[in-house]
């Protein structure tokens, strides 16, 4: 069931002037619970898509969309939708707690996770594979989030490390530089100066999901598009690339909320 609650809340521009508008409507899911959901007709659109994050559910409509086609694709997803809703709740991280907090999530596991007080605020890895978070008696809540920041980007990069050698062979050139940030439906993008941007929630995902990520982008500087040219590419270097994908359509929101509750405030004493 679908209900409109409000008219044209807002617009925003494209860089090309176009104007982005949105509304909201009410969805009601077979267990009778009722969402909002941000409508968004977006020029750059190209398909109808549905997403969940923490901000929300959001259902994206190209410009010729009609409104009755965007009403049937929501209804015709509401299980899918629920389903998103119970990963995104499900299995996010609390903030860290000092001496409290024994785990820390890390490509789709658990690291035993100690704490120490040390000089600097960081995180180490121990002799025994566990994480050691080493606090000042001082330390606040920004400079905690920027230790577990760094420590999660650090992690990254030594996983970009490891696997770039297996591809650059065949390309054009390398990515001019990587960068990590949180985004909030995409894994990745490449910049038309040939830097690539990836999610740094990817670094709590199962590695092979990563790697995905990671020969989706290159595989734009072969093919700055998603053309069947684009997708040989891809099959040709990651047979398996159709399961990463679908591992990250299923656990996506989970992963990008669990990377933003653990980077919203740091950790807090107890």
């Amino acid at each position: 069931m679908l209900r409109r609650l409000h008219g044209l809340v807002g617009t925003k521009r494209t860089p090309a002037g176009r104007a982005v508008q949105r509304d909201t409507f009410e969805l009601t899911l077979d267990d009778g619970q009722s969402l909002e959901v941000e409508r968004r007709r977006d020029p750059r659109a190209r398909r109808i898509k549905l997403s969940v994050s923490d901000r929300g559910v959001r259902l994206t409509l190209p410009p010729r969309a009609s409104a009755s086609a965007a009403a049937r694709f929501a209804h015709e997803h509401r299980q899918w939708l629920a389903l998103q809703l119970e990963l995104h709740t499900r299995d996010v991280p609390p903030p860290l707690l000092w001496d409290v907090s024994t785990t820390l999530p890390l490509r789709d596991a658990e690291r035993p996770l100690r704490w120490e007080r040390g000089r600097f605020t960081r995180i180490e890895s121990a002799a025994d594979d566990a994480l050691v978070f080493l606090l000042p008696e001082r330390a606040g809540p920004a400079a905690q989030a920027r230790a577990l920041r760094d420590f999660y980007e650090g992690e990254a990069r030594a996983d970009l490390a490891r696997w770039m050698p297996d591809y650059l062979d065949g390309l054009p050139r390398a990515p001019r530089r990587f960068r990590f940030k949180l985004m909030s439906s995409r894994w990745g993008s490449l910049a038309p100066d040939d830097s690539v941007a990836l999610d740094l929630s990817l670094v709590l995902a199962r590695p092979s999901a990563y790697r995905y990520v990671l020969v989706h982008e290159l595989c734009h500087l072969l093919q700055a598009n998603h053309s069947p040219a684009f997708w040989a590419e891809v099959e040709t270097r990651m047979p398996h690339w159709r399961e990463e994908r679908e591992y990250l359509r299923v656990h996506g929101s989970r992963l990008k909320a669990a990377m933003r509750s653990l980077l919203a405030t740091g950790t807090h004493t107890a």
